[in-house]
């Protein structure tokens, strides 16, 4: 009986020893699939993109903040920032198109370490976004061809045109508010040539892209803007709780005192609409 009872003894230590070394794998297991998915032992996102080497921005072809110089290289006045943003976290920068309706599911999936793209602080993007602090003053306003643009200079007289707008962007939170009718296409780009087109009667891009392609001396030359709808901030977006955010503040701050971002600005002519940090 004795025998039985130390044979049993026995077998239930080892049971437990079999069931510590479990736990304790599994724990190192979890702990190690956490790390991979922050990035960083401490979950740092400043951390995960120096040990990656490489700061992700999720851009869409935008001028005069981003776009394609003649080169395929991509400039503006938010790619020059975002480029002199990265060195100084001593990593290279690499942009990717993204679908814009799309930018905080590829923001959180990690296809992308920010939204850099004259981005509208909506609330939208405020509660789904670590955000930095507002850097260019901006509005969404409507285009229409120059023989037309009589026809509408204020809000009441659009409501029988077509629209053409950026899906999810701030353009169609507007037409979508005021009940008109639109077609959201993939990029403001896409709403100009709409309208070039004939395709949309209208379109509403943002104020800054408006004045660099749009009017004489620009590849629309026949469209002109009327109607402002509205006044809003651009900020860039980072995962919820990325420490990113405030380093760009920082980062923001240093280059508005030096001078440097209203250089940049100046290069792409848009000074005018900087806020100071």
């Amino acid at each position: 009986m004795k025998k039985f009872i130390a044979l049993m003894m026995t077998l239930l230590m080892v049971m437990s020893l079999t069931a510590c070394g479990g736990s304790s794998d599994s724990s190192s297991d979890s702990d190690a699939k956490a790390e991979s998915d922050s990035g960083s032992s401490d979950g740092s996102d400043m951390e995960y993109v120096k040990d990656k080497g490489t700061l992700v921005v999720g851009i869409t072809d935008f001028e005069p903040m981003d776009y394609k110089d003649e080169n395929g290289d991509w400039i503006g006045f938010d790619a020059d920032m975002a480029a002199a943003f990265a060195e100084s976290l001593g990593v290279e920068v690499e942009f990717v198109e993204i679908d814009w309706d799309n930018k905080i599911m590829e923001l959180d999936g990690k296809t992308i370490d920010c939204v850099w793209n004259g981005m509208t602080l909506t609330d939208e993007v405020t509660s789904s976004m670590e955000c930095s602090n507002a850097y260019c003053n901006n509005a969404q306003i409507v285009i229409v061809p120059v023989d037309k643009a009589d026809d509408y200079q204020d809000v009441d007289s659009l409501s029988d045109l077509t629209f053409a707008v950026e899906a999810g962007s701030a353009g169609e939170e507007e037409v979508s508010a005021l009940g008109l009718n639109y077609t959201p296409v993939k990029a403001q780009s896409d709403a100009l040539m709409e309208v070039a087109a004939g395709t949309s009667d209208a379109a509403v891009i943002d104020s800054l892209m408006a004045a660099a392609m749009v009017g004489e001396g620009t590849g629309y030359a026949d469209l002109t803007y009327t109607v402002g709808l509205n006044s809003e901030e651009y900020g860039v977006g980072f995962r919820k709780g990325s420490d990113l955010a405030e380093a760009l503040n920082e980062f923001f701050k240093t280059s508005y005192e030096d001078g440097s971002m209203l250089e940049t600005a100046e290069t792409y002519g848009v000074q005018a609409a900087v806020i100071e940090q």
